[in-house]
């Protein structure tokens, strides 16, 4: 379980790394898994933005009681599990992630995720580890973003360097297996991989259900044509814990 001051951290710095290391086991059997999804999907060597539309068997990883404990503290009982991403970044020419914050074109409302980020390979400052701004999720508001269509990036939705200080990021360093969790609000990125070791990585999107995945939104206003990101229109919609408060969420049960 996170202690109070780990949660009391994540409230004020917007992310928090738990004392957890996923089994060494386990992250075989995740590499084991990618392996296969990149023979299938080359295109996806260095990020696949909703692994589960290609292979549900990763489930079984988001699923993890510990995690899955560790998100209710944060968002509460009753949440869902929207999305799951492999950020692979291989050696040598990894891409850098811009600046950004993850609910900038996600058709949630209200607006609220947490995102886990679990380790595959070490991660650190020589293989591009991730980046955060302290804080900048404190004021609950989505910053402004450019489209940056450059294809070295993973994302294009870049957040216009005006709104955050790049002074002010720190490194996220883990060791392999290991977790954090940071708010949907919080400013961060990652560089490129430049160096010899890869720096795989999977994100769970865990979102409570007081919150409303409204697809309809998406097939309505067509939000996503510009954006490097997965179409959002069929996205099952796992339920992890509890019930669906909103009342409206269609959920698949597993």
């Amino acid at each position: 379980m996170l202690s109070k001051t780990q949660i009391e951290q994540y409230k004020t710095d917007g992310y928090v790394v738990p004392d957890f290391t996923m089994p060494e086991n386990i992250i075989n059997k995740i590499e084991e898994s990618h392996n296969k999804l990149l023979s299938k999907h080359p295109e996806f060597k260095n990020y696949c933005p909703a692994i589960l539309s290609y292979d549900e068997s990763f489930l079984e990883y988001c699923s993890d009681e510990t995690i899955l404990s560790y998100v209710e503290q944060l968002i509460g009982p009753d949440f869902a599990l929207w999305n799951s991403s492999f950020f692979a970044k291989p050696a040598i020419d990894g891409h850098a992630t811009p600046w950004h914050q993850d609910g900038q074109y996600w058709p949630i409302s209200p607006l609220a995720t947490c995102t886990v980020w679990l380790a595959i390979d070490d991660s650190n400052t020589e293989n591009g580890c991730l980046r955060f701004i302290k804080g900048s999720h404190l004021d609950k508001r989505l910053k402004s973003h450019n489209i940056n269509d450059n294809k070295n990036l993973t994302l294009n939705q870049e957040l216009d360097k005006e709104e955050f200080n790049e002074t002010e990021a720190v490194d996220l360093i883990l060791k392999r297996g290991q977790i954090s969790l940071h708010d949907v609000y919080l400013v961060h990125g990652s560089e490129a991989n430049k160096s010899s070791k890869s720096r795989r990585a999977i994100t769970m999107r865990f979102m409570p259900t007081t919150s409303f995945f409204d697809h309809q939104m998406v097939k309505d206003k067509n939000l996503f044509s510009k954006l490097n990101v997965s179409k959002y229109a069929d996205r099952k919609i796992y339920h992890m814990r509890g019930k669906d408060i909103s009342g409206k969420n269609n959920l698949t049960y597993i």
